[in-house]
């Protein structure tokens, strides 16, 4: 089992940037797809972004797309999400989450990662 820990959360005013990193041990980290979700108070978890293992593939919802981005250091063993031109709708806990996945497929469903870091708030409000 990989074991993630997210940081990088925190407040920040409507138009700002944050970015949030999540550190893997484990196993070998360059084997797995990650992804970041994010579940906002009385709502369901939801995809933000996902990367394929090597990290030659991403994959970004609607919300997010042309503001986040999504990155890896499979030699850091770490995800990153940089968050720019951030909106009150994006305040939500973030989580990282792991699938075993050697190759360019990465899950987009929460039901088909297997691991999941602690979470990290961020809060967008003036």
């Amino acid at each position: 089992q990989i074991q993630l820990v997210e940081s990088g959360g925190g407040s920040v005013q409507p138009g700002g940037s944050l970015r949030l990193s999540c550190a893997a041990s484990g196993r070998t980290f360059s084997n797995y797809a990650l992804a970041w979700f994010r579940q906002a108070p009385g709502k369901e978890r939801d995809l933000v972004a996902a990367i394929s293992s090597g990290g030659g593939s991403t994959h970004y919802v609607y919300s997010t797309k042309g503001r986040f981005t999504i990155t890896r250091d499979n030699a850091k063993s770490a995800v990153f999400l940089q968050m720019n031109s951030l909106k009150p709708e994006d305040t939500a806990v973030y989580y990282c989450a792991a699938r075993y996945a050697p190759g360019t497929w990465y899950p987009t469903r929460g039901d088909e990662y297997r691991s999941w870091g602690q979470g990290t708030q961020v809060t967008v409000s003036s």
